[in-house]
């Protein structure tokens, strides 16, 4: 079955496919609206405890839905005012040491940093990382781990597989070679990448600042000097995908319960300062 699939990925229509579902989810017509909606809420079984809006009929499209806001209270910051927030709700895929320039994608699968960011990645090399995957079902918005700037972002276009524990083991390079945009934030503790990466069916990687469209047409690198704070917002998925988080060498060590596998909230604590 994981060959078949592997194989499927490689022969659909990844872009238009995506362009398709992008369409019919930001409809709002109400008979498509309430048929996406209703339908993906009992497939994934999704709450709207969290949620700002509590009822599905409250949101104007599926995309309106998918990347609702919570509630205020929902995602508090950790306590400590120097610990690092994780930036989403998720699964963590991959964490430990940037050996070098290569990162851990899955047994067997390694990934250089310089072919993931390029240029705007200078500097990380020896440094940690942390993979969180998204799934369908999870909150979508991206939130800053910690007060920074942002100086520099990358959009490299690039194909749109799946993500998952099958294509993270069976496609090598599955992160370079799918659509993302790299973020560079100077911080208190150094240089700190937030990579989001697209996936199949992510009709789109949406920021609060401005910049290119995805799905991209080309690479384009801005130059930024915008500041944030710890757990403001930065952008958001439509549909599920994954968020490369990069430090410096010796800048934060890891929180001590996270593991390959363990499950995250946006908001609880993913390192601390070394």
């Amino acid at each position: 079955m994981s060959v078949f699939f592997l194989g499927l990925q490689k022969i659909l229509p990844q872009h238009a496919l995506s362009r398709l579902v992008g369409w019919l989810a930001q409809s709002q017509l109400a008979f498509v609206r309430r048929a996406f909606i209703h339908t993906f809420a009992r497939a994934y079984d999704i709450s709207l405890a969290d949620a700002e809006r509590k009822e599905l009929d409250d949101y104007r499209s599926f995309n309106d839905f998918f990347t609702r806001s919570l509630d205020a209270s929902a995602r508090p910051l950790p306590e400590h005012p120097h610990h690092l927030a994780c930036p989403v709700d998720g699964k963590v895929s991959q964490l430990g040491s940037i050996e070098d320039d290569l990162l851990m994608q899955a047994k067997g699968h390694q990934y250089s940093l310089n072919s993931l960011a390029g240029p705007t990645g200078a500097g990380l090399q020896h440094g940690d990382f942390c993979t969180i995957y998204l799934a369908p079902s999870n909150y979508h918005r991206i939130h800053l781990p910690v007060d920074g700037k942002l100086v520099e972002t990358r959009a490299i276009p690039g194909a749109l597989f799946s993500v998952n524990g099958v294509t993270e083991a069976g496609i090598p390079g599955l992160f370079c070679r799918n659509e993302r945009l790299v973020c560079r934030f100077e911080t208190a503790h150094g240089p700190m990448l937030l990579v989001l990466v697209g996936a199949l069916i992510v009709a789109s990687i949406e920021t609060v600042w401005p910049g290119p469209v995805s799905p991209y047409s080309r690479e384009v690198v801005t130059q930024h000097d915008q500041d944030f704070q710890r757990g403001d917002e930065i952008g958001r998925f439509l549909l599920g995908s994954t968020v490369i988080c990069c430090f410096a060498k010796g800048a934060i060590e890891l929180a001590d319960h996270l593991a390959a596998g363990s499950v995250v909230r946006l908001g609880e604590t993913l390192a601390q300062p070394a």
